[in-house]
């Protein structure tokens, strides 16, 4: 099968497209079919190892001190069961789902093997296999953020890096829960930002928010750059500021603040559950959610869209599409 195969980490030119063996089933694991699946920042960090002083070293450990361990990038896919292990009794071949690959990756290739515990689901007929595909890391991470945030109807909530995969569907998950939504981006992406919901939109390139006069209930920062004591004191009272990416002196600031005062920072990490995937699917099909795609790329071209993403300008969700998908399912 083919598959895109980072033998070093480095710069978007590490992935090659390459023929690999198909991987086979264990008895607790589904084998897919990839259809499409996504570049996000996050393949896009661990191709070149740039993480959080946090999380660097374990993660290196795993990932693999020299080069990569797990030659395969590709966080979430959508696609069809090829077949199943013996003791798989959820899912059948044929099956159209959807999932996250958690830390196996792999859905760089035609072909993945995944455990059936995981957050895989099956795929709605009005969702296509590109909505699909970018749902699961953007959505489960969002899901997180605005459940932790306990949003309540009028409140004003601001969302810092909204325009990536995780802030637009945030966004849109804000502003069903009846929430005044401002959301901080780059210039050229506030036109789409306010096509999803945002009632108010902010250029950091222009103006800092935190030297604004006004306050928000809830501030969620996917992306861990605003700056943490202005932005405290951007909160009404009993506010509540998500750390979405979190450094350890912003945790240790963050329990400090917690437990001195009636603001709350939070900063636990998303799970990757089924039964939330599910609900982000019951969301899709109540039209409360849809996916923002900026562009697509066939597997081919799977360098060409890294260097994109690295130039942080994409608008939601980057898709790659691999096999030819089946017709009447989604288009």
């Amino acid at each position: 099968m083919k598959a895109i195969v980072a033998k070093k980490y480095g710069s978007a030119e590490v992935l090659q497209l390459k023929e690999v063996e198909k991987p086979i089933p264990k008895n607790d694991e589904v084998l897919i079919k990839v259809y499409a699946t996504t570049v996000t920042a996050g393949d896009c960090e661990l191709r070149q190892f740039k993480m959080p002083a946090l999380f660097w070293l374990p993660l290196r450990i795993y990932f693999g001190i020299i080069k990569p361990r797990i030659n395969i990038l590709g966080q979430e896919l959508s696609g069809e069961i090829e077949s199943v292990g013996k003791e798989v009794t959820e899912f059948k071949k044929g099956d159209l789902v959807f999932g996250s690959t958690q830390i196996r990756f792999g859905a760089y290739a035609e072909y993945v093997c995944l455990p059936s515990k995981y957050a895989i689901v099956i795929k709605p007929d009005n969702m296509s296999f590109e909505e699909a595909a970018v749902l699961p890391t953007g959505g489960l991470n969002a899901l997180h953020f605005i459940r932790k945030a306990n949003i309540q109807q009028g409140q004003k909530v601001l969302i810092v890096g909204a325009a990536g995969s995780i802030g637009t569907l945030a966004v849109q998950m804000a502003k069903s829960a009846g929430a005044e939504v401002t959301c901080i981006d780059s210039t050229e992406k506030l036109d789409m930002l306010r096509s999803i919901g945002a009632a108010h939109v902010i250029d950091y390139t222009q103006e800092d928010f935190t030297k604004s006069s006004k306050n928000y209930d809830v501030i969620i920062d996917v992306v861990g750059k605003s700056p943490y004591a202005r932005t405290v004191k951007s909160l009404n009272q009993n506010g509540r500021y998500i750390l979405g990416s979190p450094s350890l002196p912003g945790m240790i600031r963050g329990l400090w603040t917690s437990m001195t005062s009636d603001k709350k920072i939070l900063f636990e990490l998303a799970g990757y559950k089924k039964e939330d995937l599910f609900h982000l699917k019951e969301l899709f099909q109540a039209g409360k959610i849809k996916p923002v795609i900026d562009r697509r790329y066939p597997l081919k071209q799977m360098s060409e869209a890294h260097r994109y993403v690295d130039q942080q300008h994409k608008k939601g969700n980057i898709v790659i599409t691999i096999s030819e998908q089946p017709t009447g399912q989604g288009y």
